[in-house]
Order: C-alpha cells, then structure tokens, then sequence
C-alpha cells in the first residue's frame, strides 16, 4: 500500500510540476497572458506541498527519485498535450530513469 501511494503521490506531483511549467511556458512563449503564467505558478507551488506527502523522510532521495519521474512525465506530457513524438533514444532515457526511480526509492534496505 506504501508503495501504491508513493507512486500516486509522484504522478500528481508531476502533473502539477510539469503541468505548471507548460502553463508558464504558454503564458510568455505563447503569450496567452498573466493568467496562464498565474496558474502556473500556483501549480509550481502545489507540486512542493505534494513532495512532502510522500512516506519517506528523507528530502535527497524523493527529490532524486521525482527527476525520473518528472523525466519520463515530461515526454509522456508532451506527446499527449504537444503532439510530440519520442525516438527511441528518449523512450529509453525515460525508461532508464524509471528504473532508477525504483531504485532509490523502493530497493530493499536492511
């Protein structure tokens, strides 16, 4: 169950992280305003309180964890909102970051 909701945890966080800074980028690259740059800063701000929800005390790690994390969302971001299409050396960078996700956070420590 702890590693059910770490996981979800991270999934939100990324939505919010990532979703906030394609807002900011709309709002000056795109110039769709304050607004759009306003709830992106909002989102950046949520992004930091859901971090700290996760079970584990130790700031480093989730930290280091979520930039896989926030690696393989960004592209799955960007194929979904953007159109964008990977090659198959993001799918694997994506995939390698995964896996040190799981790494860092779920390996056994004794």
């Amino acid at each position: 169950m702890t590693i059910i909701r770490s996981l979800l945890l991270f999934a939100l966080a990324a939505l919010a992280e990532i979703g906030g800074a394609w807002l900011v980028w709309q709002g000056v690259r795109e110039q769709r305003g304050l607004l759009w740059m306003g709830a992106g800063v909002i989102a950046l701000g949520l992004y930091g309180f859901v971090a700290t929800l996760q079970p584990d005390a130790n700031f480093g790690r989730i930290l280091a964890a979520y930039g896989g994390v926030f690696v393989a969302g960004s592209l799955a971001w960007g194929m979904v909102v953007d159109g964008f299409r990977p090659d198959r050396w993001d799918v694997i960078g994506a995939l390698v970051c995964l896996a040190g996700v799981l790494v860092i956070m779920y390996a056994p420590r004794g």
